[in-house]
């Protein structure tokens, strides 16, 4: 067993080597060819260099070994019949999707969680906050996006279960998204865009895509290749919108206390 992870830890700190590698090429290249200076602390790169591989291969085992297993798991537990309380028939034709709350329950906690976790939407929350001058809370911006992450995976898990086409849901998605972009603060619409994109990383991916694929191989009529992915499309469309409800209604909040104040003056 020990043997066996070391080996696994082996091959994925070369892989992630050579993931890594075109990165510092390309930020090296610049830095000497193009702007032809010597990089600043050479030292300090290099000690980075090594904490970025080092942390990124036990971060991709830990993924790999336990949150991705995890994930499936859960779906696989979820689904069963005795738990779902139907003994043990096998399922057929119509699924009733109201036996599936709990799977509905644990994608919107498993979504949160895993977003609040995310280092990707961590950096540029702080990053936010730290140009707005603290006038966008990180903690906010991150739990308004997690909000987003845990509805769009709980809804998609129902689409799993109910068979319905993946293309209607993001459609009416972006039209609403299209239509709240017209009304929202326009300093955090390149933000609500980015939190799309951020959040479904290093930690959410892996195991929203374990319950998808666990989910659909479950489930009778379901295939994993045509049902089982999607569910990382629901996670990045949703935080769009409730990134730019929540400036919309910090904005509302704002012009309230300034009209209070107003009116107390």
């Amino acid at each position: 067993m020990i043997a066996q992870l070391i080996d696994i830890l082996i091959v994925t700190f070369l892989a992630t080597i050579l993931d890594v590698l075109p990165i510092l090429a390309v930020l090296l290249g610049f830095q000497v060819f193009v702007l032809k200076r010597k990089p600043p602390k050479a030292k300090r790169i290099a000690v980075g260099f090594v904490y970025v591989v080092v942390g990124l291969t036990f971060f991709l085992v830990g993924l790999e070994e336990a949150l991705f297993p995890l994930g499936r798991s859960m779906a696989v537990q979820l689904t069963d019949p005795g738990f779902l309380g139907i003994g043990s028939a096998v399922l057929s034709g119509e699924v009733d999707w109201r036996l599936y709350v709990w799977v509905y329950v644990f994608a919107a906690a498993i979504g949160f969680s895993t977003t609040i976790a995310e280092p990707s939407l961590i950096a540029v929350a702080l990053k936010a906050e730290e140009i707005s001058g603290g006038a966008l809370s990180s903690v906010g911006l991150r739990i308004a996006v997690a909000i987003g992450v845990a509805f769009g995976v709980a809804l998609g898990t129902y689409r799993i279960v109910s068979g319905t086409p993946l293309y209607a849901y993001i459609i009416v998605g972006y039209i609403i998204v299209i239509v709240q972009t017209t009304f929202a603060p326009r300093s955090i619409i390149p933000l609500a865009y980015d939190s799309g994109g951020v959040t479904t990383s290093t930690v959410t991916v892996p195991v929203v895509a374990a319950l998808g694929l666990g989910l659909a191989s479950t489930i009778p009529g379901r295939s994993p290749l045509l049902d089982g992915f999607g569910l990382i499309a629901f996670a990045s469309l949703f935080p769009i919108m409730t990134v730019m409800g929540y400036a919309q209604i910090m904005e509302f909040l704002a012009r309230r206390r300034a009209v209070d104040e107003g009116a107390e003056s």
